[in-house]
């Protein structure tokens, strides 16, 4: 028998998982899908890419075109009402009966209920509201077909004004689709941070303004014209009076080798600085270090120290419609131990399922996470994250406000995480008892995101 020499056997392998491995790497440049299953998008698949039908015992029901009319005197900053007022759950769910309903809850719920004796989820009949646009529509139609993951993945060529991957084939492609997901163009809302700690106490960690320009779905923009940053972002903190004057500014490009530009205005030191650690696993200052910074928005900034799978899709007990949550008042929603249960409401809804583990040679303190992400409006609605060891150890979560006069079901506003070992939570963008909510507004221009800008805030 010929042998091969050891040191020729030993190029040959190496050659081989060199080979596999730029395989992976170039798999995910490749374009999303055939125009022959993009059609789909105007059949079997809503225009975003969900199942258009029902499940198969109708509790998910067909999707009938999302939520679309605002309610009459609607003005723009108004808090939006319940969409199902006179609705009552179907049922309860705690840790006395979790057991018949283990398959359709995520991990962290049934810790939270196993924790929590009084915790409970109330599920009420599902409403599939998520709606877009026709022109976010018609840009999806196009992007099915034009778009491709670039930068190993984590970033995305050929889309603007849509959703880029409609039709997933990976993990990845699913993430581009939730930073992507439509909310909205010129968006504020003064809002509050929230923060409960393990003996029950609440306090408000922070409050003011955030401001976003989500130029990706500028309608007067083009693939064309389109220069890659998909979002800048600007809190300005008005409260506590500790923090007066402090600010957090993001501009988040489409592609991970272009830069991230991230700064804060520290009214210690007033000036502002650049902030490359307002990433990844440093604690979150904005929620008194609870949250983590990658948490924030249930997704914030790179992802890159984890490789994602896609597991699938299942149908999930989720938040949803929770305009009746978001009008509440502080005391009576963040309550000790958890929210309210008896003003969160949950769906039965499906979504895909994404799970991050840590990649060779990185290092996070969350070395595991399962991320939940709504079919309809593509945005991360539940996730858990475990530690070093293996233990559960957070989960978060958002609301879902349903703002029919966008049309958009907005997962940017009313979330946050509960740290299931130290029994600590937090709810953030939240506007409960403020005068204005999620608020549509005139274009807002990209100097108003600018570093001078924020330094001029500051020094007023």
């Amino acid at each position: 028998m010929n042998r091969i020499p050891l040191p020729a056997r030993v190029f040959a392998a190496t050659a081989a998982s060199a080979a596999a491995v730029a395989m992976l790497l170039s798999a995910p440049a490749l374009a999303a899908v055939t125009a022959e299953e993009a059609a789909r998008l105007k059949t079997t698949l809503t225009p975003l890419g969900a199942e258009r039908g029902a499940n198969k015992d109708g509790s998910i029901p067909a999707w009938d075109g999302g939520m679309t009319k605002a309610p009459a005197g609607f003005k723009a900053g108004d808090a939006r009402p319940d969409p199902f007022p006179g609705e009552k759950p179907l049922y309860s769910i705690s840790a006395k009966n979790m057991a018949q309903y283990e398959s359709r809850l995520s991990d962290g719920v049934k810790a939270l209920m196993k924790k929590y004796p009084d915790f409970r989820i109330e599920v009420y009949p599902t409403h599939r509201t998520a709606a877009a646009p026709q022109w976010v529509y018609d840009n999806t139609f196009k992007n099915a077909t034009r778009a491709k993951l670039v930068d190993n993945g984590h970033g995305t060529e050929g889309a603007y004004g849509g959703t880029p991957f409609p039709i997933p084939k990976d993990g990845y492609e699913v993430f581009q689709n939730h930073r992507l997901a439509w909310t909205g163009t010129y968006i504020q809302a003064p809002v509050r941070v929230w923060v409960v700690t393990a003996d029950g106490k609440r306090a408000m960690a922070s409050g003011g303004t955030q401001s976003f320009r989500k130029q990706f779905y500028d309608p007067e923009g083009s693939l064309e014209k389109f220069d890659g940053y998909y979002q800048l972002g600007k809190f300005a903190v008005s409260e506590p009076g500790s923090k007066t004057g402090e600010a957090i500014l993001a501009h988040d490009n489409l592609n991970a080798s272009n830069p991230r530009g991230l700064w804060q205005y520290l009214v210690g030191q007033r000036r502002v600085r650049k902030a490359p650690s307002v990433a990844y696993d440093t604690p979150d200052s904005v929620t008194s270090g609870i949250g983590l910074f990658d948490e924030a928005f249930n997704l914030f900034g790179p992802i890159d120290k984890h490789t994602l799978k896609l597991v699938g899709k299942r149908e999930l007990y989720i938040p949803y419609n929770n305009n009746r949550a978001a009008s509440a008042k502080v005391a009576d929603l963040v309550t000790p131990g958890t929210l309210n249960p008896s003003l969160v409401r949950w769906e039965l809804h499906r979504v895909w399922e994404v799970e991050a583990t840590l990649a060779e040679g990185k290092r996070h303190v969350v070395p595991k996470r399962k991320y939940y992400i709504d079919e309809d409006s593509w945005q991360i609605i539940l996730f858990d994250g475990w530690d070093a060891k293996g233990d559960l150890w957070r989960t978060n979560y958002t609301l879902t406000l349903l703002a029919p006069d966008i049309p958009a079901l907005v997962g940017n506003m009313y979330w946050g995480g509960y740290d299931l070992q130290t029994g600590a939570y937090y709810l953030n963008m939240a506007s409960n008892e403020l005068p204005s909510q999620y608020k549509v507004v005139a274009p807002l221009p990209r100097s108003f995101f600018s570093p001078e800008e924020l330094a001029n805030e500051g020094a007023r």
